[in-house]
């Protein structure tokens, strides 16, 4: 198993509204030559929270940090002009907080953050650092 330390937040950059499936997202990632799609969960603009590689294997989500994270995906994080945007529904930000708990109870000593931390991107248009620090 990998030794996880971080859980990375994210969002697929796709207009507010714009309801986009993992299975398109991973056909992004497999068109650009990947082997997978690169988060391990994605939560759609219904809160459902769909799962895309699998936990055991090293994402690719966040250079640098791959082999010791979990990447989480929701669907937008930008406006109509592809600006950075928080654009979470309230089904996706119940799910994501669901999830989160649900990932930090099994690992307890990672850290919770924004792509943002780590990373000169806006992704995930959020403060996920703070806005999660008490999961």
């Amino acid at each position: 198993m990998r030794s996880i330390d971080l859980i990375v937040v994210h969002c697929s950059a796709t207009p507010e509204g714009r309801d986009v499936s993992t299975e398109e997202i991973r056909q992004w990632h497999l068109d650009r030559g990947w082997s997978d799609i690169g988060y391990h969960f994605v939560i759609e603009l219904d809160g459902t929270v769909c799962d895309g590689r699998p936990v055991e294997k090293s994402g690719a989500h966040a250079q640098g940090h791959n082999k010791n994270s979990i990447g989480v995906c929701y669907v937008g994080g930008v406006d109509s002009d592809m600006e950075p945007q928080d654009t979470r529904t309230e089904e996706q930000k119940e799910s994501l907080v669901e999830l989160l708990t649900g990932l930090k109870s099994e690992y307890p000593n990672a850290k919770i953050i924004g792509h943002r931390d780590v990373s000169e991107k806006a992704c995930p248009s959020f403060d996920a650092k703070t806005e999660y620090e008490d999961i």
